[in-house]
């Protein structure tokens, strides 16, 4: 079992941005600004109602080893965001490590207490959009390891907790961790041109004029 140590942060601290790993290949979907401030682009994203008609979850392939270096994207997330870095054994086998969660404010020490979140969930994607995209698509959605805030490892505990909830709904438990959130969830949605539902659209609002208006860079597909 990982043990957690509750770490003091500030908001300022959370808004990181962890290195890149291997690119995902492009998909069709709309390309997204390069850098836009977070009140404008949550105003620039579409509005509609959320439509799950259809979703399964093995619509999106994920985990794959896109590199084929014997590391799943899963496997990649986890060595790219060590705050202090596993040994890499055979099979891309990690032991040891140190990772932040910071939904919670915790440190978490080996891989086996972390799930690897997507920050925008499979079937929140599906309703927003991805259910009109092709497979390779979702699978590129899926496996996004050159957007570094679409996956995030976290305690499994939360990304349990969060399962497919957006913002309206869901939020970290540690509220320093909030602003950060908030940004990673329009980022991604900007970057696939995905849709926020009424309620998801005022809850990103309201919740960003408490933020800093940073600019955030969706990049392009």
């Amino acid at each position: 079992m990982a043990s957690l140590v509750v770490a003091a942060t500030s908001i300022g601290a959370l808004l990181f941005t962890p290195g890149t790993a291997v690119a995902a290949p492009a998909t069709g979907a709309a390309a997204s600004a390069t850098r836009i401030p977070l009140r404008d682009a949550i105003a620039n994203l579409r509005v509609a109602e959320e439509d799950r008609s259809g979703y399964d979850r093995s619509a999106f392939r994920h985990w794959i080893d896109a590199d084929k270096n014997g590391c799943t994207t899963r496997h990649e997330v986890l060595i790219d965001e060590a705050v202090n870095p596993p040994e890499i054994g055979a099979k891309c086998a990690l032991t040891g490590g140190r990772w932040y969660s910071y939904y919670e404010d915790a440190y978490v020490d080996g891989a086996a207490g972390l799930d690897i979140d997507h920050m925008v969930p499979l079937a929140e994607a599906w309703d927003s959009g991805a259910s009109a995209w092709t497979p390779k698509q979702r699978e590129a959605y899926a496996n996004d390891l050159d957007q570094p805030r679409a996956l995030v490892a976290v305690t499994g505990k939360y990304n349990r907790s969060k399962a497919d909830q957006d913002p309206s709904t869901w939020l970290p438990p540690y509220e320093g961790a909030r602003c950060t959130y908030l940004t990673d969830w329009v980022t991604v949605k900007t970057k696939y041109d995905l849709a926020v539902d009424p309620t998801e659209f005022d809850t990103l609002q309201r919740l960003s004029a408490q933020c800093p208006n940073v600019p955030i860079e969706p990049g392009t597909l």
